[in-house]
């Protein structure tokens, strides 16, 4: 497994070594030891699958505050998609940048961003079956989310939708500004 370090502490892009023949491929996607190996010492708990069917879906920006944040290694396993981590850890040099990262069942990459940021995906192709372990349970009270087209972290949408307006659901649509949001996460400098 590889490492791939971004922009924003804490968020690694992960290859894993893949293994095929005639019969196709074997990959592992996760092994505790070799995580650990990478820095990544976070203990999942919790598995989810989403699967989304039309091109230009999005899903985000989500976060759980504290003390329900979640750490999670996201991989797409069906179609392709652009992931998008947003670092909102106040007092971090990072605060309100974004890194992204596409995934895809053919680069076969995964995604990891620990604690304290708000996180989602634009789905790049028709049927997209995306897979992600969490370090800590669901919890609906502590959910919040950020507006997509917030005008402070400015992530061209254009560009990216060639000129198509995004899928979202009433939530997603309704989220406040990264300045309005009730995250409640710290920097600490590691």
């Amino acid at each position: 497994m590889k490492r791939i370090d971004t922009k924003i502490e804490g968020v690694y892009i992960i290859e894993s070594d893949c293994f095929g023949d005639n019969r196709g491929w074997f990959m592992e996607t996760y092994n505790e030891e070799k995580f650990h190996e990478l820095g990544i010492e976070n203990v999942f708990v919790q598995d989810n699958l989403s699967y989304s069917t039309q091109k230009n879906t999005f899903r985000g920006l989500h976060y759980q505050k504290d003390p329900y944040s979640q750490a999670k290694l996201v991989r797409c396993i069906k179609g392709k998609i652009l992931d998008i981590v947003v670092d909102i850890r106040k007092g971090s040099p990072t605060y309100g940048e974004y890194v992204t990262c596409e995934l895809s069942e053919d680069n076969k990459r995964m995604f990891f961003m620990p604690r304290g940021m708000a996180h989602g995906f634009l789905t790049l192709s028709e049927e997209v079956l995306f897979q992600y372990k969490c370090d800590n349970l669901y919890n609906k009270e502590s959910e919040g989310g950020i507006r997509y087209d917030d005008p402070t972290i400015n992530i061209d949408w254009k560009q990216l939708l060639n000129g198509e307006e995004p899928i979202l659901s009433d939530k997603d649509k309704n989220a406040p500004e990264l300045k309005d949001c009730n995250a409640n996460f710290i920097y600490e400098n590691r």
